[in-house]
């Protein structure tokens, strides 16, 4: 398997080469940058497999780096954030990051979290390769799975509304599989977060609401439908 290229942009400089030297240890290739623009531009010439990006970095700030990330590329992204309890953690999922881990962290859960959010796009080799949602389909579901307007193509990672092109992230192409698997169930925010982000260890709720969120605004606000105290599901 070829070695996973990571962009981590960070302006701390003790933090920045003591987490790229803990990546590079655990086999990962490392193109670190101070500020966003610097990264912004690293990420153009060098086409990770995985953006870090911290918060506050100068320059272009790490969620406006996502915003921009996100419009030219569909690469996964984790955000950094110092504070759990941020409005910046929010704002950087719904800019497109795939998830997010709270300095200070430790670099083994750091690690942890990359290799998931790996798994998810497709980037594991053996057992890991395409576990989740699409790779657990039963083997007689349809092809083309049809909710009113809506149609999810299970083999051709497709979706389409009214007949249009949806484009989703690989994030949200899995969250509204797991939903496509069975409709009218609700699949309550843990196991979302299990299944989805391969958080068996449990998770900060707000990546699943979030991505819920953004993924209304692509399928439609009434398709997926919030059972409080429970969960979202999905209208057949």
């Amino acid at each position: 398997m070829a070695e996973t290229h990571v962009l981590f942009v960070e302006d701390d400089d003790v933090i920045r080469e003591a987490t790229q030297l803990a990546l590079e240890r655990d086999g990962f290739v490392v193109t670190a940058m101070p500020d966003g623009l610097a990264g912004l531009e690293a990420f153009r010439a060098n086409r990770p497999d995985i953006a870090l990006l911290d918060v506050m970095v100068p320059g272009l700030d790490g969620v406006s780096l996502c915003r921009r990330i996100r419009d030219e590329s569909t690469v996964p992204v984790i955000m950094l954030s110092a504070r759990a309890d941020s409005i910046d953690v929010v704002l950087g999922l719904e800019a497109g990051a795939d998830d997010y881990v709270t300095k200070p962290f430790d670099g083994a859960v750091l690690v942890a979290r990359i290799r998931a959010v790996l798994r998810r796009f497709g980037h594991a080799s053996g057992p890991d390769r395409g576990k989740g949602a699409a790779a657990e389909l039963d083997d007689a579901t349809e092809a083309v799975l049809r909710f009113g307007d809506l149609e999810v193509d299970t083999e051709g990672m497709e979706v389409r509304k009214g007949g249009e092109n949806v484009a989703l992230t690989p994030t949200e192409m899995r969250l509204l599989l797991e939903f496509s698997n069975a409709p009218g169930t609700v699949l309550s925010r843990d196991r979302l977060l299990e299944r989805v982000w391969d958080y068996g260890w449990g998770g900060d709720t707000r990546v699943v609401d979030v991505h819920v969120q953004r993924l209304r605004g692509k399928i439609g606000q009434d398709r997926i439908e919030t059972v409080r105290g429970f969960g979202y599901k999905l209208r057949g």
